[in-house]
């Protein structure tokens, strides 16, 4: 049998190529412009890039919890739970909320309230953590690496509880500007409970306390509530009690509770001040 030639061989192993028009001087036709070509899509091996600070994805940036936000949810329940000795039939963030409220029930006052979210707190932690922390980290440069360490662990690890959340600079007593505070741009946990006496006994003022005595470091929390951001002001002492200007605020507008007294005609506290705080 006769071999291929190498002529055969191309036309067995290439696609056939149109055939191009013979050429044409300029002076004998007009040039003739082929037809357009289809632009070619090209596929990129690696992903688009990201904007470095950019929100998570989500509706309006907002936060959207991990599998490990669930874990850290669940295991703050049940410390919750273990301390007011009930749980909420519901799942999830709203059963947290309920279990808050009855939190709240439960203490015949707001300093037992107040106290008892601190022992929750106190036992988030190895105990032996806390007075290690306290002993050798917190005097460290007048308490100021301990206050940044405490700022970007708690932007890291509380969003699912808070919401977005990031590290920004506040000014300590000093007049020194400090990387060591915490911005929460709409705190979920005062959305979702609707009331002031909640976040003032079971968040700001536990909190507050409990970074001072068991860890070491002064906090100042700033809620906002009108539009529910919060600023926490590590390595910043809080003010006094009297003149917290939290602690002046009126009621919620949609606080159930208020919204029934409204109805009734009662205002409440002194002042339509939140009878809860």
């Amino acid at each position: 049998m006769a071999t291929p030639t190498t002529s055969r061989l191309h036309h067995y192993l290439l696609p056939a190529l149109p055939s191009r028009p013979p050429r044409t001087s300029s002076s004998s036709a007009p040039s003739v412009q082929g037809p357009s070509r289809r632009p070619t899509s090209r596929l990129y091996c690696s992903s688009p890039p990201v904007r470095v600070g950019a929100p998570p994805s989500g509706k309006g940036g907002e936060y959207r919890p991990s599998l490990a936000d669930d874990f850290l949810l669940a295991f703050f329940r049940a410390k919750m739970v273990e301390e007011v000795g009930w749980d909420s039939q519901k799942p999830g963030y709203e059963g947290l909320i309920e279990v808050a409220n009855r939190l709240m029930i439960k203490g015949k006052s707001a300093s037992e309230t107040e106290q008892s979210a601190v022992r929750v707190l106190q036992a988030l932690f190895p105990p032996l953590l806390l007075v290690l922390f306290k002993a050798l980290l917190a005097p460290i440069a007048n308490g100021q690496l301990a206050s940044m360490m405490v700022a970007r662990a708690t932007a890291l690890s509380c969003q699912w509880l808070m919401g977005t959340c990031s590290v920004n600079s506040v000014t300590l007593p000093n007049g020194k500007s400090l990387s060591s505070g915490v911005f929460v741009e709409k705190c979920k946990y005062l959305e979702e409970s609707k009331c002031l006496g909640i976040c003032i006994n079971t968040c700001k003022l536990p909190t507050q306390t409990f970074f001072k005595d068991h860890m070491g470091v002064d906090l100042y929390m700033e809620p906002n509530f009108e539009d529910y951001s919060c600023q926490f002001n590590f390595g910043v002492p809080p003010p006094p009690i009297d003149t917290d200007k939290a602690l002046k605020e009126p009621c919620l507008d949609i606080c159930t509770n208020a919204r029934r007294r409204r109805e009734l005609g009662s205002s409440g506290g002194p002042d339509g001040l939140c009878p809860q705080v």
